[in-house]
């Protein structure tokens, strides 16, 4: 274990040494910055740093180093700081040289005065990023973390090794109940003075919930994209390269620690004042509240060291160019094969015996936007699974089994009442100058189930078509329009999107597969719950490695292959001209990219070209069979009876009637008993 005394538990220590040793020199903060990196190398040192994810902030110690699993979700203006100052003593006239970097709040001594004019003061730039925790993130994520963490604080803090694994919603009786929190953290009155050391956490968590009470009305929101999310929000300040990360990034970051009590003490003292000049404060009181938050709530971290994420799966290598990560990924593609058939039988099985539908599931859950042509991303692929149950558990289960196999996912159901009043696009608030959050503000590489089944008929009002224009924008060019009010913005994504349905989705796709059921348990609960408590969690880690790893590798086809496919593709037009189109030759060769990828290949055979091919037949015979089958029931259903479902391309910005399609629907249960 690296000695954690100076670096972890004091790193202010550490920059101050730099510091007093290069002063002048412009290049003390690379060499803080290269001292923190090479200590983060030793020994698996980044276990040993407590992470917000993991440990409630009244827990962990003030001005010590933490990290952050986080996605960017706002970026606030450039703030200017005091890189370099100098204090002064009146009564010696000594003069002492400070720097403001990684703090929130100037250190001066009680006997010092800071010299604002000064010839060694530097004002530098800061960029504040407003960052939460990813959205939607599995709690078997959550759960590795938290097992690979070697963190320890120290004792003082009222933090200990048995209580470290104790979560945000653990910790939640606490949040909603300050008088419990309080008598557990009794400390001593705040620091009036500003120049001392702060005071503990614990006195600070404590009273935060009383400064929001009577100050803040409503309560201030942590602008979280979905719903019943946990877990805190923090302003991570970011001092070299913030070029480089954008909205809805994920970083990792590994900063001070600020929660100074003087910040919120400051800040309601401004929004209290009726004394300042407008022309000194042009921020509103709305744009001070949520750009300034108490700390308690909201906490500062200072970033030394920050890097985006390739990947969210603790399971895998962060960095997978690394030479002992190539060794990982080599061992594991050895065994590739008993892994994808292991995983095929286990959704196959979930699917009530289908394995053709467990098939396009392995090839959509591996599926990535791997470039983009013009506008026109390559490598989504939509699946819209049709032929579901309706009011069903059968979907929700479906969840269930993708949240336990990838890192990120949200199910959005389809409801009337969902797609009128819940917030899909983020929008730009002026008056506090900052992105408020939607549903669809997510991390690259989420998975988002939509639930179809349980739209039932009504009326769309305009927010509501708003709505399921965005989903279909989301789906076609994987993009959300962001909006700012006086335009909108586009903010490319990369979210695997599966509808689940009873007839056809209403909703654009890459490919329709009709569910064919083989078996129905009479007790669809207990079966599908079965299967999860039936696999041991060492597959179900191979299974959630495999469908990770597979995104990331490479994929190529040869001259020679390319050729082979073209013409392939001319006899196939050749021999059935009128349903053969351009559209199936990349669908197909989408299908066959993913069956190559799902098989540890990263080139196309002849082989994986032929056995896409056989797959899509297989798919499209079905959806034949299906045409059939309602063409049967639209003959004996009244015409009058009849309603069509609204095409998204079509839907304008007014109110839409939506109903279910009452042939689809009879055709899908009469599929279903009949399987």
């Amino acid at each position: 274990m690296p000695c954690v005394a100076d670096w972890l538990n004091n790193p202010f220590s550490i920059v101050q040494g730099i510091f007093a040793q290069n002063t002048p020199n412009s290049d003390w903060e690379k060499k803080v910055t290269d001292y923190f990196k090479e200590k983060l190398k030793e020994n698996n040192a980044t276990n040993w740093v407590p992470s917000l994810n993991d440990v409630p902030v009244h827990y962990l110690k003030p001005n010590s180093l933490v990290k952050f699993r986080c996605m960017v979700q706002d970026m606030f203006d450039p703030e200017f700081y005091m890189g370099v100052y100098e204090t002064v003593d009146p009564n010696t006239n000594a003069r002492v040289l400070h720097f403001g970097k990684y703090r929130d709040v100037a250190e001066c001594g009680p006997q010092q005065e800071i010299d604002m004019n000064s010839s060694q003061t530097v004002t530098l730039e800061r960029q504040t990023f407003y960052c939460v925790p990813v959205p939607g993130e599995s709690a078997w994520v959550k759960e590795a973390y938290i097992s690979a963490s070697q963190a320890r604080v120290s004792p003082s803090t009222s933090y200990t090794p048995s209580r470290h694994k104790r979560s945000y919603e653990e910790d939640e009786d606490m949040e909603q109940h300050p008088s419990k929190q309080k008598e557990q953290h009794m400390g001593s009155g705040g620091d009036s003075h500003g120049c001392g050391e702060p005071k503990r956490l614990e006195t600070e968590a404590s009273a935060g919930h009383h400064l929001i009470s009577p100050n803040c009305s409503p309560p201030l929101d942590l602008n979280f994209p979905l719903p019943g999310e946990k877990g805190p929000a923090c302003l991570v300040k970011v001092y070299e390269s913030w070029d480089t990360f954008k909205v809805n990034d994920v970083l990792e970051v590994y900063g001070i620690l600020s929660v100074d009590p003087v910040l919120s003490i400051v800040n309601n003292e401004e929004r209290d004042s009726s004394t300042l000049d407008p022309m000194e404060c042009m921020d509103t009181a709305e744009e001070q509240r949520v750009h300034s938050p108490p700390s308690s709530l909201v906490p500062r971290i200072h970033v030394i060291l920050a890097h985006k994420l390739q990947h969210l799966n603790p399971l895998l290598p962060a960095c997978l160019n690394e030479e002992e990560s190539k060794t990982f990924v080599s061992n594991f593609m050895s065994e590739l094969s008993p892994v994808r058939a292991e995983l095929l039988g286990f959704l196959t099985h979930a699917l009530l015996g289908d394995s053709l539908a467990a098939e396009y599931l392995i090839l959509h859950l591996i599926s990535t936007v791997y470039a983009r042509r013009d506008v026109l991303p390559l490598g989504k692929f939509t699946v819209n699974l049709s032929g579901c149950p309706r009011n069903s558990i059968f979907t929700e289960h479906i969840y269930r089994i993708i949240q336990q196999l990838v890192p990120a996912s949200y199910r959005l159901q389809m409801t009337i009442e969902n797609m009128n009043h819940s917030r899909f696009i983020p929008r730009k608030d002026y008056t506090a100058n900052r992105l408020v959050s939607g549903i669809l503000q997510l991390a690259s590489n989420t998975s988002l189930v939509i639930d179809e089944t349980q739209l039932e008929q009504g009326q769309l009002d305009t927010k509501g078509v708003h709505n399921v224009k965005a989903l279909g924008n989301l789906i076609t060019w994987q993009k959300v329009d962001y909006d700012f009010s006086y335009h909108q913005m586009e903010f490319p994504c990369n979210i695997n999107v599966l509808i689940t349905s009873e007839g056809r989705s209403l909703l654009p796709s890459d490919c329709q597969v009709q569910l064919q059921p083989q078996i129905i348990p009479p007790n669809m609960e207990e079966y599908m719950s079965s299967l999860l408590t039936a696999v041991l969690p060492s597959v179900l880690n191979k299974f959630r490695i495999y469908l990770s790893l597979l995104r990331l590798l490479d994929y190529s086809i040869s001259d020679e292959v390319t050729k082979a496919v073209e013409e392939d593709f001319v006899e196939m037009r050749k021999n059935d001209p009128e349903s053969i189109t351009a559209d199936d030759l990349h669908r197909t060769l989408l299908v066959a990219r993913f069956l190559s990828l799902s098989a540890g290949q990263t080139t196309l055979s002849r082989e994986r070209w032929l056995r896409a091919k056989q797959l899509e037949a297989l798919r499209k015979a079905r959806l034949q069979q299906q045409k059939a089958l309602l063409d049967l029931c639209h003959s004996k259903i009244n015409p009058l009876s009849q309603s069509c479902l609204c095409d998204v391309s079509n839907l304008d910005h007014g109110a839409a009637n939506l109903s279910k399609r009452r042939y689809s629907s009879a055709a899908a249960a009469v599929s279903w008993r009949r399987s």
